[in-house]
């Protein structure tokens, strides 16, 4: 009872779906399963530890020491595989070859729909296009973290804070800096606050205060985005571990035969899901990120 208690264990579950210095594989090919990451730098002492008193926040926040993880690894492959499948692509859309393949027409089919009915749609045809670039680099980028998660012993990079809020970082970034060019600066500061004919009396209170909720909302709505994300591609990975360690749980014994082969069709099941999700998921975020650059460059 108490090996089937550990199976369930949320330490042991969200072991399974958070980044770690190693993967986790068969153990035919390591001896405990974990086959660690080389590290570049053998001191585990912190290079900068942050601490805020409180014990539930600062379980959250881990020590910067240089450390790569799985997770790290798998960006920098998403990132590999996304710039040499568009270079190639965009090498035959430039000397004006037809791209020929289900392959390759695959691509281009969903590049031309992320510009047409996604970016166009949210920022306005004369802007979108100045803006493509990115919005196209952020849902394959997305897209090709969340599809890791499905290759065995691999992981969804998207899964962690750390990626999802960089993401969103850029993001705001990005929005600020279209305002700022679209309105200038001081411009796209004052658009957050909507005109309105007010006596002086009530301006003097009222406006600071627009202001002030208007930047907020700002700040939230890339926080959420962030945690959206998280959120969708933990919860689907999480919910595939639970359904697997119910064969680990039941293992020898004989209600195994009746839980190992539902549990297999449970997770192929989800795992379709799963695969739906991580498309969604991408698709949503990049479809925010237009939708926020399109508030930005017209406030109103």
């Amino acid at each position: 009872m108490a090996d089937q208690e550990n199976h369930f264990a949320p330490d042991h579950l969200f072991g399974h779906v958070k980044d770690a210095t190693y993967f986790e594989v068969p153990r035919l090919l390591a001896t405990d399963g974990h086959l660690q990451v080389p590290q570049f730098r053998s001191s585990t002492d912190p290079l900068v530890d942050l601490t805020t008193g409180t014990a539930a926040i600062d379980d959250m926040i881990e020590p910067l020491d240089m450390k790569v993880t799985k997770f790290m690894i798998l960006e920098v492959v998403g990132a590999v595989l996304v710039a040499v499948i568009f270079i190639r692509l965009a090498k035959l859309v430039r000397t004006g070859e037809k791209p020929q393949g289900k392959f390759w027409n695959f691509f281009e089919a969903m590049l031309l729909f992320i510009r047409d009915d996604v970016a166009r749609p949210s920022i306005g045809k004369h802007d979108a296009d100045r803006f493509l670039p990115f919005i196209w680099t952020i849902f394959f980028f997305v897209l090709g973290c969340n599809l890791l998660g499905m290759v065995p012993w691999a992981g969804s990079p998207t899964g962690a804070l750390a990626t999802t809020g960089m993401l969103a970082l850029i993001t705001f970034v990005t929005v600020i800096g279209a305002g700022s060019a679209k309105l200038g600066p001081v411009g796209f500061w004052k658009a957050q606050v909507p005109h309105m004919d007010l006596p002086l009396f009530l301006a003097i209170f009222l406006i600071p205060g627009i202001f002030l909720i208007e930047v907020m909302g700002l700040l939230i709505k890339h926080f959420v985005l962030a945690v959206r994300l998280l959120a969708n591609m933990m919860a689907g990975h999480l919910v595939l571990a639970v359904i697997l360690a119910f064969i680990a749980a039941a293992w020898g014994s004989l209600a195994g035969f009746m839980v190992v082969p539902a549990s297999i069709l449970g997770a192929t099941a989800l795992s379709c899901l799963e695969l739906f999700v991580a498309f969604l998921q991408a698709y949503i975020f990049a479809f925010l990120a237009s939708l926020f650059i399109g508030m930005a460059v017209h406030p109103h």
